[in-house]
């Protein structure tokens, strides 16, 4: 299941960290537990769920905690109070050779700096995790190159770290991690030091992976746009405190405080909303054995100058303009089938920003339909431009 549940955690620096703990459930801020007894505070009283094979994103600027709570769930760092449960395992009562299986088995972690070891090729570093784990040479071979075929890197075995560019850097560490077959990939900000361009293409990779791979991964970046991107869920965080859980949408529509809406405010809403997010049911739909006089009937009723057409179980046949429905009933003429035109067509996951101009381009609404072309609802220009401003559709 890799099912990961956390209760109650907490993590304080320093000595005698369960003063600072008591002060913060008085209600201290991070600031003023610090003012009263030097103590930081990594964690406070973290309590969240992480669902099996789903892209969970922690994101916050610098001090906010989201790389402390990440070793916490691992216990790289070790929590001052509080549990994480793996599967109804409790990891922060497991002992230290116990701790150690369950990281080798079921955590793969990709780390920011790469952590490549200069004087070993490619291949070599891949390995690393199974030379580890003393899986033999012939074998750990075949699965490296498994590994680098699947970051795009095959070929590049027989190189060493310092020939290749940051992003190829990264691809290795990402190979490495897969290359041990972990269930749950942490990745503590892995992308941040690249350029946008080599960002946005390890971005895409990883949500290739993801989805040959169906794995667990747990994200930690500071940027929200990367963080909507990937994110199935994200949890955003300040000063050790967890403020807001929720999806891409539930972020960006429904902000608990003037926190996360200052933090969403800038956010360009074209690439995080999909088809699916803002599609609308349709006022009305024509069936392919209704006729023209039952389209302008329908239109009629409903205000709309076009209608769609659907078939058994809602499949999507295109659409009937009115001027085309008019001509026909006063040309007495009762075919359907000769009015019916194709028409553009969305899937429920693009973004609005693949979908703009098609959008722009249509005077009907855009169609939105599912791999087996049956109608899910449709895309209005008025809606598109009240997401994007962030209006509620009522």
């Amino acid at each position: 299941m890799d099912k990961i549940e956390v209760n109650n955690l907490y993590k304080v620096f320093g000595k005698k960290p369960q003063k600072a703990i008591r002060l913060l459930e008085k209600g201290y801020s991070k600031e003023e537990v610090f003012r009263e007894t030097g103590l930081t505070v990594g964690v406070n009283n973290a309590n969240f769920e992480i669902n099996s094979k789903e892209i969970f994103v922690i994101m916050g600027l610098s001090g906010s905690g989201k790389s402390t709570l990440l070793r916490c769930l691992n216990r790289l760092v070790e929590p001052t109070a509080g549990e994480v449960r793996l599967d109804g395992v409790s990891l922060t009562d497991l002992s230290k050779e116990e701790l150690r299986e369950i990281r080798k088995d079921k955590f793969g972690m990709v780390f920011q700096n790469f952590g490549l070891l200069p004087n070993r090729t490619i291949l070599e570093n891949t390995e690393f995790g199974l030379e580890i784990q003393d899986i033999p040479k012939d074998k750990r071979v075949v699965i490296a190159k498994d590994a680098l075929e699947r970051v795009g890197l095959a070929g590049w075995e027989d190189q060493y770290p310092d020939q290749l560019s940051g992003g190829m850097q990264q691809r290795v560490g990402l190979a490495r991690a897969l290359a041990i077959d972990p269930d749950i990939l942490l990745m503590d900000e892995p992308f941040s030091a690249l350029d946008p361009l080599i960002k946005r293409d390890m971005q895409d990779r990883l949500l290739e992976l993801y989805e040959e791979l169906d794995k667990t991964i747990i994200f930690i970046t500071h940027d929200l746009d990367e963080a909507l991107k990937l994110g199935d869920r994200i949890a955003i965080m300040k000063d050790g405190d967890i403020i807001q859980i929720g999806t891409p949408e539930e972020i960006l529509n429904n902000a608990e405080n003037d926190y996360i809406r200052e933090f969403v405010q800038g956010v360009n809403r074209s690439k995080v909303l999909t088809a699916q997010d803002i599609m609308v049911k349709p006022l009305a739909l024509l069936y392919e054995n209704n006729g023209p006089k039952t389209a302008m009937h329908k239109m009629k009723e409903e205000g709309i100058s076009s209608i769609f057409v659907v078939g058994e179980h809602r499949e999507f046949k295109g659409v009937v303009r009115g001027e085309d429905a008019l001509k026909a009933v006063n040309n007495s003429e009762d075919n359907l089938a000769n009015l019916i035109k194709e028409t553009k067509v969305a899937s429920p996951e693009e973004s609005i920003d693949e979908l703009f101009s098609d959008i722009a381009g249509l005077n009907t609404p855009l169609p939105v339909v599912d791999d087996n072309d049956r109608l899910l609802g449709i895309i209005v220009k008025s809606t598109v431009l009240a997401n994007l401003a962030g209006e509620e559709i009522i």
